[in-house]
Order: structure tokens, then sequence, then C-alpha cells
């Protein structure tokens, strides 16, 4: 079992470090699908993978300036809150909502939309690129506002699944940014935005106890050089070829955790 979660940990973390897609979205429903852990249990160790393996890649993105710093900003003002309170609820809720199936639904869910969006991304982006006079003007003038609502969402969506960070994350960003965030710049911000949701949601997990440490440091074994050629291979491998075939995987294994 060792070898084959550093694998897929080497797998996935080559996944976050290409496209900033993969980590909640593929990883937790491996854990519970592949290798049977409880969905909490799943969600706090994701978590933790998740926040360490993107530190790695969010420094490589930070070396190589594919980051906006001042969305990043916006992004926490409403995630983190929002990660607070899931993770008061959670203390609260935790054996409700996962005897319930309702962290598998919502995950379930979450990766579907995912999947949904992702090959629709540029389609949208140019979309609301397009806005044009009073429209164009009311939409700048919200877009602060906005991806701070943005960043609560994710926030909510990663602390209670681990899923959100990458697919939705970069959907919004690109709605949001359309000619401010080119390809890299999307990848570098999202990540970035992810480590401290990542790290405070996996420290609330820990302390209710969702967390099985073997099998995060198998996996870390693997995702922290995963994670590094994906961020080299950025410049070398199509978009277009990736993120269809991504989109099926997510669209996949989201129907599964439905059924």
């Amino acid at each position: 079992m060792d070898a084959l979660s550093t694998l897929a940990g080497f797998l996935v973390g080559a996944i976050v470090g290409l496209t900033g897609v993969g980590g909640g979205s593929l990883m937790s429903p491996l854990l519970i699908l592949m290798f049977g852990v409880a969905p909490a249990t799943a969600v706090g160790t994701d978590l933790w993978f998740a926040a360490i393996t993107k530190m790695v890649g969010g420094t490589m993105h930070h070396r190589q300036n594919n980051a906006d710093w001042a969305i990043v900003r916006r992004l926490c003002w409403g995630s983190l809150p929002a990660v607070a309170i899931t993770l008061w609820w959670l203390w609260d809720h935790d054996q409700k909502a996962e005897s319930g199936g309702l962290i598998v639904r919502v995950l379930g869910a979450t990766l579907v939309i995912s999947a949904l969006l992702t090959p629709f991304r540029t389609m949208l982006a140019r979309r609301f690129a397009r806005a044009e006079g009073p429209r164009a003007t009311a939409f700048l003038r919200w877009q602060p506002a906005l991806t701070v609502a943005a960043g609560a969402l994710l926030g909510t969506l990663i602390t209670l699944t681990s899923v959100g960070a990458g697919a939705l994350g970069a959907t919004l960003l690109l709605m949001l940014y359309p000619f401010r965030l080119n390809a890299k710049r999307l990848v570098g911000t999202d990540i970035l935005h992810a480590v401290p949701v990542a790290l405070i949601g996996g420290i609330g997990h820990a302390v209710i106890g969702n967390i099985d440490l073997p099998l995060l440091g198998s996996l870390l074994l693997g995702s922290v050089p995963g994670v590094i050629v994906g961020a080299k291979l950025t410049d070398r491998l199509p978009e277009r070829v990736v993120k269809p075939a991504l989109a099926l995987v997510l669209l996949i294994v989201g129907i599964r955790l439905l059924l």
C-alpha cells in the first residue's frame, strides 16, 4: 500500500504542478474509493497533502513570477473566515456529516461541476471579457467584492471536501480576471491562494482527529518530486490535451461518488 500511495502522490502532485488542479479533486476520491479511507479522514489527510504539496509548487511558480499577490489577498479575505466557520460547523457535526454521507455527496457534486466547467473556461472568460460600456464599468467596480465572495465559496468547499482550489478556483479567476491573468499566472495565483486555506483547514481537521499521518507521509514522498516535475512541464504540454483528459477523469470520479 505504501508504494501504491507514493505513486498516487507523485501522479497527483505532477498534475497539481502542471495545471493547478487535481489535489483534492483527485486525491480525496482516490483515498475513499481506492484505499477505503473514511471520508472525513480522507479530507483532513488530503488538506495536509495539498498544503505541503502546493507550498512546493507555489514556491516554484513564485520564483517564475507566475502569481498575482493582490488577487491572492482578495481571495483570502473571503476564504480564511469561511474556513474558520466551516471548521466550527464540522466540530459540532462531524459524525453526522460523515455517517449521513454529506461529505461524499458534496465531494461528488463538486467534482461533476468542476468537470463540466473545465472545458469551457476559455469560453466563459471571453464572454466576461466582452462586457462593454456600463456593464464593464459595473463589473470592474464589483470585481474586488466578487473576488472576496469567490474566496468564501472556495474556502467552504475546500474545508468540507478538500476540492475547489483547482478546477473551480481557476474557472472563477478566469471569469473575474480574463485579461489580467494569463495561463501561467492563473495556475500560480490559484496554487498560492490554496496554501493558507489548505493549511488552516488541515490544522482544524487534525484537531478534530481527521488525519492519517502514515498515509500522509507516503503520499508526500511521491507528491513533492511530482509537483516539481509538473511545474517544470507547464510550458511543454499543450493545455488542449491536458484539460479535456482531466475533465473526463473528474466527471467519472464525481459520478462514481454520487452513485
